[in-house]
């Protein structure tokens, strides 16, 4: 028991160095069920809580469609140096009655897949992108904005932030 006790602080203590937003309680639950088809395309990050893997700037998520129930995903950034970084992987409905719900995974990342919730979306303009993982007393929490443009209006993006019926940190880090 002991020796669960030291794995599972070096993961809370690992987890808090590396960026990600580190929280007490559970995660919440997901209100709104976005469908899938009309979510394919490209979004440019508008907003995000900050993360260890995303380094650079200017990021856009392509979504594709590939068999029911799951898109592919590519993922780009333009660094500092003014390279491109890239990651390709795939995103799947986790169970067909919370379409929203999905499980993403990266083809070079040997991890297991990592939740990716569309908590609201109106497919045109914005997408509210949330990832939450429970750790025990603690959950670990990943946000996005995204829009079909590369900006955003101001108004637009407080009326993301107040109208989603969620409490999410990445409005709240603005």
């Amino acid at each position: 028991m002991k020796a669960m006790q030291v794995i599972s602080l070096t993961l809370l203590c690992v987890m808090a160095a590396s960026a990600q937003m580190l929280r007490f309680g559970k995660c919440p639950k997901p209100l709104c069920r976005p469908t899938l088809i009309p979510y394919v395309g490209k979004w440019y990050e508008i907003m995000k809580l900050p993360t260890q893997f995303q380094k650079g700037e200017c990021g856009t998520a392509t979504y594709s469609p590939k068999s029911p129930g799951v898109i592919g995903v590519l993922n780009r950034e333009l660094l500092k140096d003014g390279s491109i970084n890239f990651i390709v992987g795939s995103a799947k409905v986790k169970h067909p009655s919370e379409p929203a719900k999905l499980e993403v995974s990266f083809t070079d990342i040997p991890s297991p897949p990592g939740p990716y919730w569309v908590l609201s979306s109106d497919y045109e303009t914005h997408s509210l992108v949330y990832s939450c993982t429970d750790f025990g007393l603690f959950r670990l929490e990943f946000a996005w904005i995204l829009s079909r443009e590369p900006t955003m209006s101001e108004e637009t993006l407080q009326s993301i932030c107040l109208n989603t019926g969620c409490i999410i940190s990445v409005c709240q880090e603005a």
